[in-house]
């Protein structure tokens, strides 16, 4: 076959037209057909597991903006993987995901590897799952399967290959096509809304990961600064998509049907934008919204806007719909007159404004930040003995980052605490689990730091992890050390899964087994990886090796003794 083009050399030239060049994998039999003649490139990211594979995938895509690919290793590697998939289904993440599948001549006789019932697999965490009728539409598979993971909403595609594809004859070059990302909202309807903002006397605005996703950071706060009114984050976000320390910025709503009813009081109109209606985890039971509350909700996902319980919905991307929404305020506003002042509850949960934020022109808006009582420094929480409190180690993190700094979060028990001293203040700077499992953070962490190399941006990466989560994907660390990737780990160790802890006391339910984490050497195992690691006790001792670390060119795990402390979940 001299001269003659392969499946191989077709695939890896419509990969590289459409600019999928990094190549995230952990290789078995089955799928060194595709990786022969690994072409110079092309770069691919080893992991150490298929979990940690994923993660990767799923958080350089994030970063990137574009596709990523992940080769996976027949049924076992993808079934290692379906944890973060879940992830990254939710997170909507464009995803390529490949996996090995026996020889063609073999597999009706089930031979060792061969994937039974590949395509059924991965679901129904994959928007697409597909095996090639024939070796000479492998091509045109990775085309579509591009496709429809990059088309709104985006997120994670399936491929199985059989390894004796790749060397097939291959006549002429695959078509490369390019397809929409976005959609626009309706207009028509988004202005009704905007009719009924307009009318409104006591609206609140919710804002959730698809805002930070889309680019709509800066839109989301003009349109609050527009109407000066207060702004709740999405509970337990995967982005974070408005300033926490805003001075229109309330907190996030809580996890149970009660505690967001309860939260939202006393507003007449809800508009929750780029985020569930509502994403609730513990069961503590109480009205969707208050009584007298209307609900108006924006998103990209038709599933998520199906699966609302209330409220009156919009389908668009939710950056164009922000920036759509508020030129349609300012012409309801210029062609009738509107209250003077939208009235709102007063909340006592508020964040001193950020000296580079800039003050709107509304005295409206200026008299709300001044209304709102001053509460102390967000980097001095009260200092007592014993192991460190979980805000004194975020007020820490909080005084010692840099502003551009990402922050990648996985500790469930503490959140409450990063609002509170480790408040976002940049877009597309806090990345977290979509779907709650544990194992995502670590490998997420690498994956925005090769993101941030891939597209030569430079800025530390802060890994905030819990001792429990930090074992699920801790071999990640390997392919951190080995990308000599500038990320520092703090891993906050108190002993047990607190969470759970927290859980078992909502749910009175004693004398579950399991929840306690006694022996961990953490530094140990970081140092094995091949990564600097250190034990530190006291907040002076953080200070000084979180400087460090982030002006060190490597990978560092700071491992920080914590109290144990219990969740607020209703």
């Amino acid at each position: 076959m001299s001269g003659e083009s392969t499946v191989h050399d077709v695939t890896y030239q419509l990969l590289r037209s459409l600019g999928i060049t990094t190549v995230f994998g952990n290789p078995g039999s089955t799928e060194q057909t595709f990786l022969q003649d690994f072409p110079s490139d092309f770069t691919y990211v080893l992991g150490l597991q298929e979990a940690s594979v994923m993660a990767m995938a799923d958080a350089f895509a994030q970063v990137t903006r574009r596709p990523a690919l992940v080769n996976l290793h027949s049924s076992a590697g993808v079934g290692h993987s379906i944890g973060n998939l879940v992830s990254a289904f939710d997170a909507h993440t464009p995803l390529i995901v490949t996996a090995g599948q026996q020889h063609r001549e073999m597999v009706i006789g089930e031979p060792f590897l061969s994937n039974r019932e590949a395509t059924n697999l991965p679901r129904p965490w994959v928007k697409w799952s597909y095996e090639p009728s024939r070796a000479q539409d492998v091509p045109e598979a990775f085309m579509r399967a591009c496709a429809i993971a990059t088309q709104p909403p985006a997120g994670p595609v399936f491929l199985s290959i059989p390894l004796d594809d790749w060397n097939a004859p291959m006549t002429g070059p695959a078509v490369v096509r390019s397809v929409s990302t976005v959609c626009a909202p309706e207009t028509e309807r988004l202005r009704g809304f905007a009719r009924r903002i307009r009318a409104s006397r006591r609206p609140v605005l919710v804002f959730g990961p698809e805002v930070d996703r889309s680019g709509g950071w800066h839109a989301a706060i003009a349109l609050a600064e527009n109407l000066g009114v207060p702004v709740f984050g999405a509970a337990l976000p995967d982005r974070v998509s408005f300033p926490e320390d805003h001075p229109l910025f309330q907190g996030r709503l809580g996890m149970s049907q009660k505690s967001v009813s309860d939260r939202l009081t006393g507003y007449d109109l809800v508009v929750v934008i780029g985020a569930a209606v509502f994403r609730y985890y513990p069961h503590v039971p109480g009205d969707i919204l208050p009584a007298g509350t209307e609900l108006l909700h924006i998103t990209g996902d038709p599933a998520v806007a199906g699966a609302a319980r209330v409220g009156d919905s919009v389908l668009g991307d939710a950056r164009l719909a922000i920036e759509l929404l508020t030129e349609l305020l300012d012409a309801e506003a210029a062609r009738a007159p509107r209250h003077p002042q939208h009235q709102h509850p007063q909340h006592t949960h508020a964040h001193p404004q950020h000296p580079q934020h800039q003050q709107p022109s509304q005295t409206r808006f200026q008299e709300q930040a001044q209304r709102r009582p001053p509460r102390h420094a967000p980097d001095r929480p009260e200092t007592t003995g014993g192991p460190l409190r979980a805000d004194e180690v975020h007020a820490v993190i909080n005084a010692t980052r840099p502003r551009n700094a990402a922050l990648v979060y996985e500790s469930t028990s503490t959140i409450g605490e990063q609002v509170e001293w480790l408040p976002v203040i940049e877009p597309a700077s806090f990345f977290a689990n979509a779907s709650g499992g544990l194992g995502w953070a670590v490998p997420a962490a690498v994956g925005v730091a090769l993101g941030d190399r891939d597209r030569g941006v430079h800025r530390p990466v802060i890994g905030i992890i819990g001792d429990g989560a930090f074992q699920y994907s801790v071999q990640a660390l390997w392919t951190a050390a080995q990308h000599s990737l500038p990320i520092v780990f703090v891993v906050l160790q108190n002993n047990e899964y607190s969470i759970l802890k927290s859980f078992a006391e909502l749910e009175r339910t004693a004398g579950v087994p399991g929840l306690d984490l006694p022996g961990l050497a953490i530094a140990s195992l970081a140092h094995g990886f091949g990564c600097r690691a250190v034990d530190v006790s006291t907040r002076a001792e953080l200070e000084k090796e979180l400087t460090a670390a982030l002006e060190a060119d490597t990978t560092t795990v700071i491992v920080v003794p914590t109290r144990p402390q219990r969740a607020s979940l209703r």
